[in-house]
């Protein structure tokens, strides 16, 4: 696990401002060579602009790919992992007290040993959950417990991190999900995993994820009286995560705004699941330059805001499988990452540089 002295000390760390140059051209997506220009690689941009990390999810059977692996191992391009599945539930306690943390630990040490922060991902989901949680039918004494001993456990497993404790409570439109917590628990399990976490591991960076709440609106709405509830009541909460999943041509304008808006509650945010996606393939230049727009406008956002503390991707890569989850869940959709399937940068690697930039 990444020491806590990365987050303690990172604002002491120095930050190369050494430019390299890509080793081909880049081709565009019909084919053509598009001009070359100097750029810094996208974890030496955030930390330029004051920012902790960029960072990016993986997952562990794309470490065995030897030319993705080497970009990600790159200190100067990602000082953050998000494992993307090895920490949630089914992963990490497929039967009721049996944990099993291989898959979680083979990223974890990555981070490590590269010196990057790593992002646990996550202790409670309505999604991604073993049978044995999902077939039984809990009272609501029997389920607290599961919650606060799986939280618990992982969360003082990987200690020193950030931590997504909740992910995706609420509805589109500000409701609350109801999923097996929800209906069994109302609202008390996010407390209850929020205090495990924190018993864990008194220094862990606890957070709440969802996604759709990139600008205002109701679901924004509902996360920041949920924040203001939780900070009230004396409940540990240390940060909002902003996923960020989006569409080309369709990223709002009022993000800045709204990260204030969170900032402002007293906790700092992050950008944790960024990519922008093609609903129509393959992409026209000029839809990836619109991307390359996109992109710059929400790390822009982010670099704007002192508490915005770092920007992660989704993944990378365009590649399908096991890399980019676009093209599995919207047939016909994808090219939503900086670097396209054959780890070529994109116009949207650009962008990023472009929003970290904007800072400065």
């Amino acid at each position: 696990m990444v020491s806590l002295t990365l987050w303690s000390l990172a604002a002491l760390l120095h930050v190369s401002l050494a430019w390299v140059l890509p080793t081909a051209l880049p081709v565009s997506s019909a084919g053509r060579q598009v001009a070359v220009r100097s750029v810094i690689g996208l974890n030496e941009a955030a930390r330029a602009a004051h920012k902790l990390y960029f960072g990016t999810a993986t997952n562990n059977g794309e470490l065995n790919d030897t030319a993705y692996f080497a970009i990600l191992d790159d200190i100067q391009m990602f000082g953050q992992l998000t494992p993307a599945k090895a920490m949630k539930w089914e992963e990490t306690e497929p039967e009721r007290g049996v944990f099993t943390f291989q898959q979680g630990d083979q990223i974890a040490d990555l981070a490590r040993n590269s010196g990057k922060y790593l992002r646990g991902h996550n202790c409670v989901w309505y999604n991604s959950l073993p049978a044995w949680v999902t077939n039984t039918t809990w009272t609501a004494a029997e389920l607290s417990d599961v919650v606060q001993e799986h939280c618990f456990t992982i969360v003082h497993h990987w200690q020193g991190q950030i931590w997504d404790v909740i992910n995706e409570p609420f509805n589109d439109d500000g409701t609350w999900r109801e999923t097996l917590w929800y209906n069994t628990l109302n609202t008390s399990y996010i407390p209850l995993a929020l205090h495990a976490a924190r018993r864990a591991d008194p220094h862990a960076k606890l957070y709440i994820n969802e996604y759709n709440i990139t600008v205002t609106g109701a679901k924004a709405t509902s996360m920041k009286k949920l924040v203001r509830d939780l900070k009230r009541a004396g409940v540990p909460i240390d940060g909002v995560g902003i996923q960020a999943h989006e569409t080309v041509g369709e990223v709002p304008t009022d993000i800045r705004r709204n990260l204030e808006e969170f900032a402002a509650l007293g906790v700092e945010v992050a950008i944790t699941e960024l990519d922008v996606k093609f609903f129509t393939l393959p992409p026209t230049e000029t839809g990836l330059e619109q991307q390359r727009k996109d992109y710059e406008t929400i790390v822009g956002a982010c670099a704007a805001v002192d508490q915005c503390v770092g920007v992660t991707v989704w993944d990378f890569t365009d590649k399908v499988a096991q890399y980019s989850w676009i093209p599995g869940t919207f047939p016909g959709s994808g090219d939503a990452c900086p670097w396209d399937d054959n780890l070529r940068k994109k116009p949207a690697y650009y962008g990023i540089v472009d929003g970290f930039e904007s800072r400065r």
